[in-house]
């Protein structure tokens, strides 16, 4: 699928489009998933939606019905190959931040084509921009991304695919658009997420397929590792061969990796050879 098609609704009921007091437009008060669909299935629906519940009890927010949502994705990605993104706003509530007058939740449905992933491995960078330390927002995948907007905003060249992002207190927390895995010592680490950075539904997998354990990693304990990788729910298991001057060959561990995840997420079959 090419072109992008967008539904809306309010509640349990379509909408030509999102109304103008929406707060997720005014304030970013919302949550979204971005879900890879194989052939008009979503292999991981069941991750993606337990995040987002768990991103709708943080902020006290609605959630309109699973099985609507899902009966309108599967119906709006036709057996197709495809990115489905659904975002869910608190709905419209006026001019302020109070959320009281907000209890029926926005929500769009956007179909999209599938991103294509370099055949020689990943080029990085380091990011300047620095993100906040938030508990309270730790873990979801919140609307407001400015800082990931920010961050990607600081090169243009075609070369470099994506950038690592440090979190205010220096430790290593992500990508811009995915979260990190190293190997060191003969162990395989991920940072922590419990104080910024997104617990993604591809790491969730990968934290048990290793097996790896969530650590504090310092800028050192990338640039020294042994292999490095990024993941994401949509491009799935994407190794890194240069971050800056430091560079890596195909590790047979992550090779194994994304032959594992092929197996068991048809999606990917077609990304490893």
């Amino acid at each position: 699928m090419s072109e992008t098609v967008v539904r809306y609704f309010v509640g349990d009921r379509p909408a030509p489009a999102l109304p103008d007091l929406d707060r997720g437009l005014a304030y970013g008060d919302g949550l979204f998933e971005t879900v890879r669909a194989h052939r008009g299935r979503m292999h991981w629906w069941p991750g993606h939606w337990q995040r987002l519940q768990r991103g709708a009890a943080m902020l006290r927010m609605a959630l309109p019905d699973e099985d609507r949502v899902l009966a309108e994705a599967t119906q709006l990605l036709d057996g197709r190959d495809a990115v489905l993104k659904l975002i869910v706003t608190r709905g419209s509530g006026g001019r302020g931040y109070s959320p009281a007058d907000a209890s029926v939740p926005d929500w769009t449905l956007s179909s999209h084509a599938l991103p294509s992933s370099p055949a020689g491995g990943l080029h990085l960078r380091w990011c300047d921009t620095r993100l906040a330390l938030q508990p309270a927002l730790a873990g979801i995948k919140h609307c407001n991304r400015l800082e990931q907007v920010l961050a990607r905003g600081e090169w243009n060249d075609p070369a470099i695919h994506d950038g690592l992002l440090c979190s205010s207190e220096g430790d290593v927390v992500c990508a811009t658009a995915a979260n990190v895995f190293v190997l060191r010592d003969g162990a395989w680490l991920t940072p922590r997420v419990d104080r910024c950075g997104v617990a993604g539904v591809c790491r969730a997998w990968a934290l048990q397929a290793l097996p790896a354990r969530e650590a504090r990693l310092a800028v050192t304990d990338v640039e020294a590792a042994d292999a490095v990788f990024l993941c994401n729910g949509v491009r799935g298991i994407l190794p890194v061969a240069r971050l800056g001057a430091r560079t890596w060959q195909p590790h047979p561990q992550v090779v194994a990796l994304q032959h594992r995840l092929a197996a068991e997420h048809p999606a990917f079959a077609t990304e490893v050879s």
